[in-house]
């Protein structure tokens, strides 16, 4: 650098300084200031800075904490690191500063950085190699510096400070050329990657440059185009060494090599695991050298990226093949080649007969030509992914592919146009030893293109996603596979039939599909791995993997899952057994049904036990039936249910006799003024002191009791009913003989039949004795509740109060009338001669015997006078 040079880069340093002070804001300001706006995302605990691409033009030091140990400031508006920016951290250890526009480095901005081990300053616009800054570095591992401005390649004696330097990359498109002092500073020091970059016209090259470097990776970008003869110079001093990559980036930049002079011809003292030729450009010749130098070389694998191909002009197709017949090689790739001649570059494939991993991508070739196949005989892997193949192309049907691809172990055509595993089956039928397909990315599955398919016997795996398959076309498939892959192929049901004959199917993955459900019952004895997550079907259960004996691993989250018993009892059986390992559990396992559960996470989804055990739920019912019906039972009991249901029965059969006697004629009975309702007990008093009474009237009460004026030979129910109906009132003769009496009790319930809806006006109720209400059994309920709310009258025993009891009762009765009532054929009213006392007659079941049925010895009162009674 010159005198003038130093002094502008010294004002520059010392201006930036100042105007640095100038325009800084206090101490103060800056402990103020929110971090919600700040260049940089500091994360990891403050031991990481991330403020990559924010436009920045100059380190913002001030926000960095001082426990930072990573600083990406990559794809910035950096043009200066000053001696503050990183002076505050010193457990820095990675600081990124590629793509910036960075001209200047301080002498001493690294000083208090002697822990960082990775530096990338690639791609700046740095004039020299900022020796002085990086010589506290001794620590570096990783020196990125290639792509800068300065003019020469030459390191400091400093450089052979960094004895862990494991990575260096350097030069930039000013350097011209190399000398042989260049990198004397790394000959002691053992490098894993060596990069060199120099001027698209290299000037020169002095023999021994490169001869120093120790590198078990090394690459040149240069091109050659003026001076070709230098890569002989190149290869010379790379003789004899050991590199696992050796790559030429743009050997011929410009234009194509003519020349007759053979510049790869050192390529045979060269041991490398891989020789890589990027960009640049290839004709026929140039290539033809090559690979007649790697045909005596020991160099295994090949790489052609990116280089532009091209015929030669000069050559000639005599047909008698390629002259390249001797090239043997475990990888062969040719990626992303402009011309897809390239693979029969002297219109032969005689190249490739002994390769045996052939990867033929981006190449965008469509057609296979008959010759191709006979000549590739030692492939065993073939790849030929990211092209245009067609169904036709690949099968050419006037091709005789028989006895072909003997050795061929793994076909990939994956990201092509293919339509038909038909088609493929055929290609690859007489493949005998084929093991792996992989037809990803492609256009398979469609039913009219998968029919009738015959693979080869040894086909193990098949690789498919991102196809669209419908399930007819499973029945295509291979039936020895032990690796099937119809991931993301739209998918939406399983043919189990394909599944019962690929017996020996081992890793099923059917993950992003839309299979809307599990099938019960899916034997598959030999599976072992499943993926079933990112589908449709929402219910999953023990009994759907039952028959799969041998499953250990199932992946079967991202589903719209309904939360139920089924789905927890298989989630909680499969965790605690751990015979099958969920591997994305818990994350990806959520409730899409019901709604209430929406998103909740399975881990988290406890149903109820009784919900969910079935002999709980029985359980829990029968005891709930046996309760309820206990205390129904009890309730009837106590309100003696049994006997109101008895007496309603009652009631309808003799209304359905009742009809069946009008219908056939029969008079319906005269009417009564009151029927009188007694105990047998209180008989005495009925007729010796109530008939008599109301009987023996210039215009007498016309009277029902059961003992003179019930009908001989019908049945007493119907007697009952038909009597009471005929009455106009009831009288209803209260003591304890009548709550007894069971007879009693059905005319007090027809009573209360007959007044249904009605205010009960037509009962008269006369308490022969004291009773109290809150005594009477639970089914007098109407008893009770007229007794309550209704005046009764009540038998004095005072003989001088009674004609007063007789005058209510006939108040109550009314005055009689005979006009109003119909006349009944002629009876005793005073002789109860032969009269049956129904209170007398026992309850039989179902109560359906006639009165005359029942012989009952009852006084004969006719023998005795009715005694005189005042009324």
């Amino acid at each position: 650098m010159t005198w003038s040079t130093a002094m502008i880069w010294t004002f520059i340093y010392f201006s930036a300084i100042l105007i640095e002070a100038l325009t800084s804001p206090t101490p103060s300001a800056v402990l103020s200031t929110s971090t919600k706006h700040a260049p940089c995302r500091i994360f990891s605990s403050g031991r990481s800075a991330d403020c990559q691409g924010r436009q920045l033009n100059r380190v913002p030091w001030r926000q960095f904490p001082s426990t930072l140990e990573e600083i990406d400031l990559s794809f910035n508006e950096l043009q200066a690191i000053h001696v503050d920016d990183f002076s505050r951290l010193p457990r820095l250890r990675i600081l990124l500063l590629k793509f910036n526009n960075i001209s200047y480095i301080d002498d001493e901005a690294f000083k208090s950085n002697t822990q960082l081990d990775q530096l990338d300053i690639f791609n700046n616009s740095l004039l020299e190699i900022p020796v002085k800054a990086l010589t506290p570095l001794v620590n570096l591992k990783v020196l990125l510096m290639s792509n800068n401005l300065y003019e020469h390649a030459t390191l400091a004696k400093s450089f052979s400070r960094f004895e862990k330097l494991q990575t260096l990359s350097m030069g930039g498109p000013l350097v011209m050329g190399l000398k042989k002092e260049d990198f004397q500073a790394l000959k002691n020091i053992k490098l894993q990657s060596f990069a060199i970059k120099c001027s698209s016209n290299l000037s020169y090259y002095e023999p021994g440059s490169v001869e120093m470097i120790q590198t078990e990776q090394f690459g040149f970008d240069m091109a050659i185009d003026r001076k070709p003869n230098v890569l002989s110079h190149m290869l010379h001093d790379l003789a004899n060494k050991t590199f696992t990559t050796l790559q030429f980036r743009n050997l011929f930049e410009f234009m194509y090599y003519v020349g007759d002079k053979d510049i790869f011809q050192g390529l045979s003292n060269i041991t490398a695991d891989r020789l890589i030729f990027y960009r640049g450009k290839f004709n026929e010749n140039l290539l033809r050298m090559a690979l007649l130098n790697l045909e005596v070389a020991p160099i295994k694998k090949l790489r052609l990226q990116y280089i532009d191909f091209a015929r030669s002009p000069t050559y000639v197709n005599n047909g008698m093949g390629s002259g390249i017949t001797d090239l043997v090689l475990d990888e062969l790739d040719l990626w992303y080649i402009s011309n897809p001649d390239v693979l029969r570059f002297d219109w032969s494939f005689t190249w490739l007969s002994k390769v045996k991993q052939l990867s033929i991508e981006n190449v965008y070739f469509n057609s296979v030509p008959c010759d191709a196949f006979v000549a590739m005989t030692g492939v065993k892997t073939l790849n030929v992914p990211n092209n245009r193949l067609q169904n036709n192309f690949v099968l050419n049907q006037r091709c005789d592919n028989r006895g072909t691809m003997k050795n061929l172990l793994t076909f990939n055509m994956s990201i092509n146009e293919l339509s038909s595993l038909k088609a493929i089956s055929s290609l690859t039928w007489d493949f005998k030893h084929l093991q792996v397909i992989d037809v990803n990315s492609n256009k398979l599955g469609s039913a009219e293109e998968s029919q009738d398919c015959v693979w080869p016997p040894n086909i193990t795996y098949f690789i498919a996603h991102h196809n669209e398959f419908v399930k007819e076309a499973l029945m295509c498939l291979p039936t020895t596979l032990h690796f099937l892959d119809l991931s993301y192929c739209k998918l939406d049901q399983l043919d189990m039939a394909y599944f019962e004959k690929a017996t020996n199917l081992k890793h099923l993955l059917l993950s992003g599909n839309k299979i809307k459900f599990i099938p019960s019952k899916w034997e598959s004895p030999s599976m072992k791995i499943l993926a079933l997550d990112g589908n449709s079907f929402g219910i999953i259960n023990k009994d759907s993997f039952q028959d799969m004996p041998q499953l250990c691993e199932l992946k079967a989250g991202n589903n719209p899952y309904y939360c139920t018993c089924d789905l927890h009892s298989f989630m909680e059986e499969t965790l605690s057994e751990k015979k099958i390992n969920l591997t994305d559990w818990p994350w990806n396992y959520r409730c899409y049904h019901p709604e209430v559960l929406l998103n909740t996470p399975l881990a988290k989804f406890f149903p109820g036990y009784v919900a969910c055990d079935i002999r709980l739920v029985i359980l829990i019912c029968v005891a709930t039936t046996s309760a309820v019906l206990l205390i129904l039972g009890i309730i009837c009991y106590i309100f003696d249910l049994p006997w109101y249901t008895k007496a309603t029965y009652q009631i309808v059969r003799a209304k359905y006799r009742a009809r069946k006697e009008k219908a056939a004629g029969e008079l319906p009975p005269f009417t009564y003024h009151a029927f009188i309702s007694y105990s047998h007990s209180d008989a005495e008093w009925v007729r010796d002191q109530l008939l008599p009474c109301l009987e023996n009237n210039k215009t007498p009460y016309r009277l029902c009791i059961h003992e003179r004026d019930f009908t001989p030979g019908r049945w007493i129910i119907d007697n009952i009913i038909d009597n009471i109906e005929n009455s106009l009132k009831i009288i209803f003769v209260l003591s304890r003989h009548f709550v007894n009496s069971e007879w009693c009790n059905y005319e007090l319930y027809f009573a209360q039949q007959r007044a249904m809806g009605k205010t009960f006006s037509d009962v008269i109720l006369v308490l022969k004795e004291p009773i109290d209400p809150s005594s009477l059994p639970s089914k007098f309920c109407k008893l009770k509740k007229m007794m309550n709310t209704k005046t009764y009258l009540e038998w004095p025993l005072q003989v001088n109060q009674q004609a007063f009891f007789w005058a209510q009762l006939k108040s109550v009765l009314g005055k009689p009338s005979t006009s109003q009532y119909r006349r009944q054929s002629v009876k005793s009213l005073t002789s109860s001669v032969g009269a049956t006392s129904m209170s007398s007659f026992p309850v039989s079941n179902g109560m359906e015997e006639s009165a005359e049925t029942k012989e009952v010895d009852f006084p004969k009162h006719n023998q005795r006078q009715i005694p005189v009674v005042a009324c």
